[in-house]
């Protein structure tokens, strides 16, 4: 799977182990993460409305985005456990900083779908080890189902970007997108309350 993803640090295992005792933590972080993954794709929307296959190659990405929120609220509901506040997300906020301001509307945009892709394919490998390594039989289906759906966006924002920018252009600045991303998780403490 991270030779797909290409992601050059791999989740430390242990992950799954703290993620299993605090559910309650982990489906609610989930959700949140849910949500802002819809509202991304609504803010890109929004942002560049005059890039006609990133509106419609979004649109239904929204929906989806929004099902998955409404389907952890469910697993939450199974297990009579509530749904959280909302906490602040370290790994999306460093991942911010990495966005170059001060350049052409392009060139932010790509970096826009980079990190979006970037926190998809990053949510595709946690979504694997829950799969492999939770023992709540319907949380492993879940995950595996998500995993599949994460892969694919994943992949469309890599495609968009690459629509939008030459490919070179795309390929060199994934590549440092990956190793900031990669240092990153080397300084995050593993947290088993967190999606990332």
């Amino acid at each position: 799977m991270n030779t797909i993803l290409r992601l050059q640090l791999p989740t430390d295992p242990r992950w799954v182990n703290l993620a299993e005792k605090s559910i309650e933590d982990i489906l609610t972080d989930h959700a949140y993460c849910e949500q802002k993954a819809a509202s991304s794709c609504i803010s890109l929307i929004q942002q560049y409305p005059e890039k006609t296959e990133l509106v419609e190659q979004l649109a239904p990405i929204v929906t989806e985005e929004w099902g998955h929120f409404r389907m952890v609220l469910t697993e939450l509901k199974k297990r009579n456990l509530k749904l959280g506040r909302q906490r602040k997300d370290e790994y999306v906020n460093e991942l911010l900083k990495f966005v170059r301001k001060g350049v052409s509307r392009d060139e932010q945009l790509l970096d826009k779908l980079l990190m979006a892709g970037l926190i998809e394919a990053r949510s595709c490998e946690r979504f694997k080890l829950l799969w492999k390594g939770i023992a709540d039989e319907a949380l492993q289906n879940f995950y595996y189902r998500l995993m599949v759906a994460e892969a694919a966006h994943y992949t469309l924002f890599l495609e968009l970007a690459r629509l939008y920018m030459p490919a070179e252009v795309v390929r060199k600045r994934w590549q440092e997108w990956l190793a900031f991303e990669a240092e990153l998780m080397q300084n995050l403490t593993p947290r088993g309350d967190r999606m990332h």
